[in-house]
């Protein structure tokens, strides 16, 4: 493989996916890596799935994959349990198959948060309500002695190329459907893209190394917000547009 697209966090936007979708099929990539949390939250989950089983791409499972499939219904925020109405059994069946994590070639390490869990950042630093990136001594730890020559992470929207002092390359393409969120793991902290776009990343190897570009695509993100509003979800509305978390919002975004 020479060139590969990375996408992460799709969150059941549909209109993101297929706009990212058809930006790669632009750009001639031998394979396609998708990290994880595909449908979970007020959109689109079942023309989400169903678009992503049809696809011939490397899927993994994500937090809230695993929530949607491991977690009893009474234990679901509002963002799976919407999801979770939507699924056949074998659409469960799908989701529960998929690995949490995966090696590729021996070379491509693919994860949602770190290699050892689903729910805490690898590249990131949660303080004081923000999160900062982490230093090599934090990296190092949560990666606990795991290496590999490239490794692909999810899980904190925020897209990043990170290089170890071991010359391990990190990707994080960002989130495909949500550009913001606030969560209450290990604290209160809010997690913002900046924008609107649809974010995923390519994976080329030229000159004998590999480089890492992160893309943003644009869409039709007032669609995907207005459906967000109609299923009462105003923090999702307010996010898609702007990239931001309401500044007044006092709520817990789940």
């Amino acid at each position: 493989m020479k060139k590969i697209a990375i996408l992460s966090d799709i969150h059941g936007n549909i209109a993101a996916l297929e706009k990212v979708a058809a930006d790669i099929e632009t750009r001639q990539v031998d394979r396609v890596f998708n990290l994880g949390d595909h449908i979970s939250g007020p959109l689109y989950p079942k023309e989400t799935l169903q678009f992503l089983m049809k696809q011939d791409w490397v899927h993994i499972s994500g937090n809230h994959d695993r929530q949607l499939t491991h977690q009893p219904p009474q234990q679901h925020g509002d963002s799976d349990r919407y999801a979770s109405g939507f699924l056949s059994s074998s659409d469960l069946e799908w989701l529960r198959a998929l690995p949490a994590s995966k090696v590729v070639e021996d070379k491509f390490l693919l994860f949602h948060g770190t290699p050892f869990s689903d729910t805490t950042y690898l590249l990131e630093t949660v303080e004081n309500g923000s999160a900062r990136l982490a230093t090599h001594a934090e990296i190092d730890q949560k990666l606990g002695g795991t290496a590999a020559q490239i490794m692909l992470c999810g899980h904190t929207h925020i897209p990043r190329i990170v290089e170890t002092l071991q010359e391990s390359l990190i990707i994080n393409p960002g989130s495909v459907g949500l550009p913001a969120y606030e969560d209450t793991t290990p604290e209160h902290h809010v997690m913002e893209a900046g924008s609107h776009h649809a974010r995923y990343a390519i994976l080329e190897h030229k000159n004998g190394k590999w480089q890492a570009e992160l893309i943003a695509v644009d869409y039709d993100y007032q669609q995907a917000a207005a459906q967000a509003r109609k299923n009462g979800r105003l923090d999702w509305e307010y996010s898609l547009q702007t990239g931001r978390i309401i500044p007044t919002q006092s709520g817990v975004f789940v």
